[in-house]
């Protein structure tokens, strides 16, 4: 019943072309920043503007993983927990009698 999950992998293809996407934005901007026509501290604080925005997504990209992973991880251990559990159970075995040879009541069940 274990199922080992798939590992999904990007192409290489798919790889090279957000490497290339994320060059050329950053490329792009850089360069409009540079030519804008406005004083340096305009422009300084522009650049700034873009790195903050660069690393804040990296790190908001990597929390995303990380959260996903992990509920994955807790995903299996459940599932694994569920897969013991039906294999120690065994539906045809007997109630045990007690020392007064009766079988024990069932548990009050709300």
């Amino acid at each position: 019943m274990s199922e080992t999950p798939v590992k999904q992998q990007n192409t290489a293809a798919y790889y090279g072309q957000a490497v290339a996407a994320f060059s050329i934005a950053l490329g792009a901007t850089a360069i409009g920043i540079l030519r804008l026509q406005a004083d340096s501290w305009v422009r300084a604080f522009l650049a700034m503007a873009v790195l903050y925005l660069v690393t804040s997504a990296f790190t908001l990209a990597k929390v995303i993983r990380d959260r996903q992973e992990a509920g994955q991880i807790v995903s299996r251990v459940d599932q694994a927990r569920l897969e013991k559990l039906l294999a120690e159970h065994d539906p045809f075995q007997k109630l045990q009698a007690g020392p007064s040879g009766r079988r024990p009541d069932p548990p009050d069940r709300l």
